[in-house]
């Protein structure tokens, strides 16, 4: 026997028989079973030799094989725990040792493997060279037109057929084993291969699966015999279909993504443009608005070619001295029709520029913005809009109240990260409101920004592809913002996002109409049906319950099937959206942020699409505080409720267990399972739920730059700038420089060659760490602040490329994890009886969770490193 499976198994039987020996004879037992124990201990030592070198090897490296089990605190099944922790190991350990001359259990498929990635690697190059394949090729270019097409749909439909025969082939359980079991193995290899090919070839398996359940579901699982089980079940379908249709053109959307790069400018700046820059603002404080003023004046533009424009729909009288005393355009309407819409409409009456850059009220943007962006309208004629991502400088409600802030990409990394860029490919980006560059005679064609729904920007570039205009996306940040502060105005947020994309599906559906490519129209489609979510995802929450609650079969099917069907279904999803997704969003967080919505957004978009034309605009609160930590109890009602009828379902579940049929057990299990699965996600939309205190009203930002203190006598303290924000940064000194609190200093930075003085009082001193705080700047020098930090040209192009790539198996660990700190949290803040109901579930739940195999990870253990180099 190997190496690794001989040593685990030895380190299984010993560790159970350890564990027994504690609680027998540490704890107290009787003497006959002491007595039988210490002989099955002395037993264990002379037929499995743990006195061997290999053995103690193996118990010198115990913690490298299994992390998660304390070798002195043994646990109920803690034999299970290592057989489970084993069987992982033997699937998955690839050992990383120098010269492959590690004897392992699995280095002839390592070998094999090898050669696979090879010869795949090989494969476009072999057909390029291949004298058929060229032959093929030429013979193929010299037919006619409508010779090549009845080829090619000769082709497809042939493809389709076989697709639908190895979709709807009848198979036997065993069958049905074999073929998953195959599948997988195949996506086990190809998931780490680099290039694109893998990832269509993990596409192609994925829908395989897919498309088999849903037939499966389809043909074989609806209980016609009983009504109600009928109804339940079609419901389960038509949220099943519903993920299918989602997941299909999710992969189409995002499989390809262009990734453009910028366009430079032409050197002669006599023929760069005019742009109208315009900053819409409702009711948010002056002191969000500065810092974004600031930074447009030092956009890297021609002076006489930059109109900048202060959009007041509130008429305040500050923020017409402020733009007076800056010299920007300052205008303000009697009237506050269409919201931000018509106040853009309203503005671009009065501005004359040839294109329009719009910014949120507290989006700051880089000085390389225009001559980022500008270029590619030069080149490209029927460019009509150029789209930037949206970046946040401060945690949205997700990373802050889960303290993922910067550990885990936030909810909306993936759209701008992939799927713009995937929409770009397809000649479909999304004009998102803020952050992006119109050309105002496209824009005049269409009547301005779009005002029929409360999601006007998606529907002002949804009519401009209609007219045949192109779009861009660049996926550089290059301006950045306040993420919502609550997790309320969050919900507020999407409600308003989800309402507006429902009525344009109403009012102007994508599908239908002129104008449009059948890959727009499918990316436009896709945007929308995202927004629809909250209604299946509350039928995949409440449909395990319709079993044990009220005993309808759903999936009327034995437990053995839906497993073979359920599972692989799910992880084969799971694989191919973290190749694809894995820099963007984590597998399973994706569950958090749709259960977070999914009660708010599935009325709005049902009312909407029964009556679209409700337009009602809510603005999006920013800049606010939180003096202390709560739980909102408000906005967790539906989740609460969905907490107790699951809990309510488990009883129910364990009674039938052991009074129920017998036939019925695996089912029921199955259900639990899904059960316990819901209440942990439940359980993280709870976690989000306690705001967290955030009292700094500016958000520090995390930097590493050269930076200077000058104190009062004209000494120069070099140092490096950590952080800053709009009111003070934070200095780590080479070495302490005998500040106190209180000291006056200037800090000196460095914008290219130019250096910048600023007063700065200390509040804040540890060590070789200090802290200061802007102290009386002058209106320039604001600017010239805001310019060498929040302006910098390279200050965001990292962040969104700072995360490791996703781990599915981690992610899950993680998002459960989230599930059982949610409940404790929310105990909390409970009563009394109700926190020892939640404590009771969550140690449950933790032991529960104490199963699940952990990868290896960190330095090979020495014993792998002496064989390797042997």
């Amino acid at each position: 026997m190997n190496w690794l499976l001989s040593w685990l198994l030895n380190l299984l039987v010993y560790q159970a028989v350890q564990a027994r020996y504690r609680a027998y004879w540490m704890k107290g037992a009787s003497p006959f079973s002491a007595f039988v124990n210490t002989l099955v201990i002395v037993l264990a030592w002379i037929f499995l030799r743990f006195e061997s070198p290999a053995w103690q090897r193996i118990r010198g490296n115990r913690d490298y094989w299994f992390p998660h089990i304390p070798p002195n605190r043994p646990r109920p099944a803690d034999g299970l725990r290592y057989l489970l922790q084993a069987a992982w190991l033997l699937l998955t350990y690839r050992s990383s040792a120098p010269k492959a001359k590690v004897r392992h259990y699995f280095a002839g498929w390592q070998r094999l493997r090898q050669r696979y990635i090879k010869v795949l690697k090989s494969v476009p190059q072999r057909i390029q060279e291949a004298e058929s394949g060229q032959r093929l090729r030429q013979r193929f270019n010299r037919l006619s037109r409508r010779a090549r097409g009845i080829l090619l749909m000769i082709a497809g439909v042939f493809a389709a057929l076989m697709a639908l025969l190895c979709i709807s082939q009848p198979f036997e359980l065993w069958a049905q084993f074999i073929f998953v079991l195959l599948l997988w193995s195949v996506a086990m290899i190809v998931r780490r291969l680099p290039g694109r090919l893998p990832s269509m070839m993990l596409i192609v398996l994925s829908l395989t699966v897919s498309s088999r359940y849903l037939w499966w579901r389809y043909t074989e699982t609806l209980n016609w015999g009983d009504t109600f089980s009928l109804v339940c079940g079609l419901l389960l379908l038509a949220a099943e279909t519903y993920a299918w249709a989602v997941l299909v053109l999710c992969y189409f959307q995002t499989v390809w993504p262009l990734n453009r790069q910028p366009m430079p400018m032409p050197e002669d700046i006599s023929i760069w443009p005019v742009v109208d820059l315009m900053v819409p603002t409702y009711n948010e404080d002056l002191g969000v608005v500065k810092p974004t003023i600031y930074a447009a004046l030092g956009i890297d533009w021609p002076k006489d070619k930059l109109n900048i424009y202060i959009l007041d729909d509130g008429n305040r009288p500050e923020f017409k001295a402020f733009a007076e005393e800056l010299g920007v355009n300052y205008i303000a309407r009697a009237t506050h029709e269409h919201a931000k819409a018509g106040n853009i409409n309203h503005a671009l009456k009065q501005a004359t520029g040839e294109f329009v850059a719009i910014f949120d009220c507290d989006h700051v943007s880089t000085r390389s913005f225009l001559q980022l962006t500008m270029g590619w309208f030069l080149k490209e004629k029927n460019l009509a809009m150029l789209q930037t991502p949206h970046h946040f400088f401060s945690p949205d409600p997700f990373e802050r109240n889960l303290g993922r802030f910067r550990q885990t990409p936030n909810e909306g990394t993936l759209f701008y990260g992939l799927v713009q860029d995937g929409n770009d490919m397809w000649d479909a980006t999304f004009f998102c409101g803020s952050c992006a560059v119109l050309r105002r005679s496209a824009l005049d064609e269409i009547g301005g920004i779009a005002v029929e729904t409360v999601t006007e920007d998606a529907h002002t570039s949804l009519r401009l592809h209609r007219l045949g205009y192109n779009s861009a996306y660049i996926r550089i940040p290059q301006a950045a913002g306040l993420a919502t502060e609550s997790l309320a105005a969050h919900v507020g947020q999407r409600i308003r996002w989800a309402r507006g994309m429902a009525q344009i599906f109403r009012l102007d559906n994508p599908l239908a109409g002129k104008g449009l490519k059948i890959g727009q129209r499918l990316c436009y489609a896709n945007a929308m049906l995202h927004f629809f979510s909250g209604g299946p995802r509350l039928v995949f929450l409440l449909a395990p319950l319709v079993f044990l609650l009220l005993h309808a079969y759903i999936i009327y099917a034995p437990a053995l099937a839906i497993a073979l069907y359920v599972l692989p279904h799910m992880i084969h999803a799971s694989l191919t959206s973290s190749r694809m997704q894995g820099k963007y969003r984590y597998s399973f967080w994706g569950e958090i942020y749709e259960t977070v919505l999914a009660w708010y957004i599935a009325r709005p978009t049902a009312a909407a699409l029964f009556n679209p034309h409700q337009d009602k605009f809510n603005v999006t609160a920013k800049g606010g505080l939180a003096v202390e930590d709560y739980f909102d109890w408000v906005i967790t009602r539906p989740y609460l409720c969905l907490v107790i009828l699951n809990l309510a379902g488990i009883g129910f579940g364990l009674w039938r267990l052991v009074f129920g049929p017998a036939d019925e057990i695996m089912t029921v299990v199955l259900n639990l399972v899904w059960v316990f699965y819901n209440m942990l996600i439940l359980g993280g939309a709870i976690a989000v739920a306690v705001e967290v205190k955030q009292m700094r009203r500016s958000h520090r930002v995390e930097i590493a730059m050269p930076a200077a203190l000058a104190k009062a006598d004209g000494h120069l303290f070099p140092g490096t700038l950590r952080d800053y924000s709009d009111g003070g940064v934070g200095l780590e000194m080479r070495v302490a420089i005998g500040l106190q609190e209180g000291h006056r200093v200037l800090l000196l930075l460095k914008r290219g060659q130019q250096e910048f003085s600023f007063p700065c009082l200390v509040t804040r001193v540890s060590g070789c760490h200090v802290g200061v705080r802007l102290d009386k700047l002058s209106v320039h020098q604001q600017i010239e602040f805001i310019q060498c930090t929040f302006a910098r040209a390279d200050t965001w192009a990292l962040w969104q490329d700072g995360f490791p790539e996703d781990k599915p198996v981690e992610s899950l660990r993680d998002v459960l994890t989230l599930g059982i700190h949610g409940y404790t949290r929310m105990a909390d803040y409970s009563p009394p009886i109700v926190r020892s109901i939640l404590a009771g579930l969550a140690t449950l739940t933790a032991w529960v969770l104490s199963f699940i195999p952990q990868s290896v990870a960190g330095k090979e253990p020495d014993f792998i490193l002496e064989e390797a180099t042997a």
